[in-house]
């Protein structure tokens, strides 16, 4: 199943090192990375399948960024929003993570509903959901169904 968007997200973060570690032990693989500079912001782009996730600056610089940086250093990342990562074999992942991260989950497996999902948080503050792969287009009728 593949599927196609032209949204991107991109997460500010302070730490590529602690992003590569973190993501890469999820599975997530650097594709290219762009060090920061004292000129320039670094920025990388990390990939798990189909899953792309590009990361800004790298340094304390992200927090003297213009719309970020009016907030606290401490403010959550990313509050009010999850990042939804497609799993194939979601089970298996799962105790993976939990051998790996299971402090930082907060949700534990859910295989009640049709796409059995989790949630955890990231060492960044950002919330992390890993949904059970299936197509999020056509996969469901109008009000939200499964077929």
């Amino acid at each position: 199943m593949t599927l196609v968007s032209n949204v991107m997200l991109e997460l500010h973060v302070p730490s590529f090192e602690i992003a590569k570690d973190f993501y890469g032990s999820l599975g997530f693989e650097v594709v290219w990375e762009r060090p920061s500079v004292p000129t320039e912001e670094g920025y990388m782009v990390m990939r798990r399948g189909e899953s792309v996730l590009n990361f800004y600056s790298g340094t304390e610089k992200v927090y003297k960024h213009d719309y970020f940086g009016q907030f606290p250093r401490d403010s959550k990342r990313g509050y009010g929003v999850e990042i939804i990562v497609p799993i194939v074999g979601i089970e298996q992942f799962y105790e993976q993570v939990k051998a790996s991260h299971g402090e930082k989950i907060n949700r534990p497996l859910n295989t009640k509903y049709n796409q059995p999902d989790f949630r955890m948080e990231d060492p960044f503050g950002y919330y992390l959901r890993f949904v059970e792969a299936y197509d999020w287009v056509n996969g469901r009728d109008k009000q939200g169904n499964s077929q």
